[in-house]
C-alpha cells in the first residue's frame, strides 16, 4: 500500500506567507468608506486594525515573512499531516485517489489559529491590551481565546446566538482560554440591543455578531477588532496550509486535479486553493479549486456581485463581493461557521473570472458524507469540513462511474467533536433540511445602495 501519512519536519515548514493578489488578472474593486462611499485608507482602518495587518490587507507584495514567534507558536502543531484516504477509497470503490490535509490537530481543533496566532503577535506589537471579535460556530472564536492566551491579550468574543445554545462546549473552551463570551445579538452593544428590540428571538447572523465587535472595538482605545475570515491578511495566513500540502505532494509525486474547501467566509478555500492557484495563474498545471457552501446560504451560487457591508449596522467597509444581503439572516443549520451573507474580496473576484468554482448541499447531504468518512478513516468531521467532504466524495463517485483515475484533495478544516449534537440529530433522523430563503434574500438586497 502506498504510503498513507505524508509529513513535512519543523525545519521545511514555511517561512513565508503567498499573496494570491500578485497574481490575479484582476484586483478586487478598492473597498468605500460606509459614509462618504470613497475608497478607504490606512486611517480609515487604524482605528480598529494594527498598521502591520494594514499594510497586509493592501499588500501586492508576493511573499511576506512570518514572524519568528508566530513560527515559535505554529510549531507546536505545524506541519500538519496529508493523509492519503485509502480507506475512503475502498470504501467508496473509486479509481481515484483520495488526500486530505488535516487542520483539526492543534489545541482548537481547526485551521483558524493560522491567522488568530499572527493576528494576536501584531496586536501585541502595537500595543493592544483587548480582542473584541464575533464567532459563528465558535472555530474562530475558540482560536482568537487561544492566541489571546499566548500574548497576554483579553477577548471577547460575540457567538452567534443560534450557535451559542447549539454549541455549549465551544463557548467553554472560550472562557477556559481566558476569553469572555456573548450571545449575539446582545445587551452590550448599540447593535445588539437595537436588534433585540426589533425582534426579541433574533437568532443573531455573523454580521450581526461583527457589528458588535466593531462597535465595541471602536469605542475603547485599548481595543482592536479582529475578523476570522474574509479580509485579505486572513486569506494570506492561511496559505501555510496549502504551501505545506504543495510540499508534501512532491514527496509522493503527485498532484491534485481538484481542491475542495469548504466556504463561508472564504479563509479555508484561500489556505488550500490559493498556493495551488500560484501555479495556475503562472501557466502551470490547471487544478480545479472548489468552493463548498451550504445551500441555505448559498453566496456565491446564488448571491450578487456587488458592493455592499461586512455587517449588519453598516460600520465596516463596503466591498464589492458576492452577497446575500447584509440584512439576510440564514437558517440555523448546523454548519454555524458557513453561515455568512458574503465572502472574501479574493475568493469573489477569483469566481468572477472563472478562475474557481461553487457548489452547495444540503446539510442532510453534508452528514451522510460525514459518516461515511467517520466511518472509513475513523475522524469525526466538523459540519463545515463536511461540506469538501461531500464534494470529494461525489467527485470520486464520479471518477468511478466514468472509469478515470484523479487525484482528489480536500481541506479538513476542523474536528467535530464539539458538534457531537448535531450528530445525535442526524443520527436519530431529526435532521431536517433547511430552504434557502429566496425572498429574504431578495428583500435584503433591495435594501443595498447602487454603486
Amino acid at each position: 500500500m502506498e504510503e498513507t501519512k505524508i509529513l513535512l519536519t519543523e525545519k521545511e515548514m514555511p517561512k513565508r506567507w503567498y499573496n494570491i493578489m500578485a497574481d490575479m488578472p484582476n484586483l478586487p474593486q478598492p473597498p468605500l468608506h460606509p459614509g462618504t462611499r470613497q475608497p478607504v485608507g490606512p486611517q480609515d482602518l487604524s482605528a480598529i486594525f494594527p498598521m502591520s495587518l494594514i499594510e497586509q490587507e493592501v499588500s501586492t507584495q508576493r511573499w511576506i515573512d512570518i514572524p519568528e514567534e508566530v513560527l515559535k507558536v505554529y510549531a507546536l502543531w505545524r506541519p500538519s499531516p496529508l493523509y492519503r484516504a485509502h480507506r475512503l477509497e475502498k470504501a467508496l470503490n473509486t479509481p481515484a485517489k483520495i488526500y486530505f490535509k488535516h487542520e483539526g490537530l492543534n489545541p482548537t481543533g481547526s485551521h483558524k489559529p493560522n491567522t488568530a496566532v499572527p493576528q494576536a503577535y501584531y496586536n501585541k506589537q502595537a500595543g493592544i491590551r483587548k480582542i473584541s471579535t464575533e464567532t459563528g460556530a465558535g472555530q474562530w472564536g475558540s482560536a482568537m481565546c487561544f492566541a489571546g492566551a499566548f500574548f497576554g491579550l483579553d477577548v471577547q468574543v460575540f457567538m452567534v446566538k443560534v450557535s451559542y445554545n447549539q454549541k455549549p462546549y465551544r463557548r467553554i473552551a472560550m472562557e477556559t482560554w481566558g476569553g469572555k463570551v456573548f450571545a449575539s445579538p446582545s445587551n452590550q452593544t448599540n447593535a445588539g440591543r437595537a436588534a433585540l428590540a426589533a425582534n426579541p428571538d433574533n437568532p443573531g447572523s455573523l454580521g450581526l455578531a461583527i457589528s458588535e465587535a466593531v462597535e465595541v472595538a471602536a469605542s475603547n482605545p485599548d481595543t482592536n477588532y479582529a475578523l476570522g475570515s474574509v479580509l485579505n491578511h486572513v486569506c494570506l495566513h492561511q496559505t501555510i496550509i496549502g504551501l505545506e500540502a504543495i510540499e508534501q505532494f512532491k514527496k509522493v509525486g503527485d498532484y491534485p486535479d481538484v481542491i475542495f474547501a469548504a466556504c463561508g467566509g472564504g479563509s479555508n478555500l484561500a489556505g488550500a486553493g490559493f498556493p495551488f492557484l500560484m501555479d495556475k495563474l503562472g501557466g502551470g498545471k490547471d487544478v480545479r479549486v472548489v468552493a463548498v457552501e451550504p445551500q441555505s446560504c448559498p453566496t456565491l451560487t446564488k448571491g450578487e456581485f456587488r458592493y455592499d457591508y461586512g455587517d449588519t449596522a453598516q460600520l465596516t467597509p463596503m466591498m464589492k463581493m458576492f452577497t446575500l444581503g447584509h440584512n439576510f439572516i440564514p437558517p440555523g443549520d448546523h454548519a454555524g461557521g458557513l453561515r455568512y451573507h458574503a465572502d472574501s474580496q479574493l475568493v469573489c473576484q477569483l469566481y468572477k473570472d472563472g478562475l474557481i468554482e461553487a457548489q452547495a448541499y444540503a446539510q442532510t447531504k453534508i452528514f451522510e458524507a460525514a459518516m461515511i468518512f467517520a466511518r472509513s478513516e475513523g475522524i469525526i468531521p466538523a459540519p463545515e469540513s463536511s461540506h469538501a467532504i461531500r464534494a470529494a466524495i461525489d467527485e470520486a463517485i464520479k471518477a468511478r462511474e466514468e472509469g478515470k483515475e484523479k487525484t482528489i484533495f480536500f481541506n479538513l478544516s476542523g474536528h467535530g467533536i464539539f458538534d457531537l449534537a448535531a450528530y445525535d440529530e442526524y443520527n436519530n433522523g431529526r435532521m431536517k433540511d433547511t430552504t434557502f430563503d429566496a425572498e429574504g434574500m431578495k428583500a435584503a438586497l433591495a435594501e443595498l445602495p447602487v454603486i
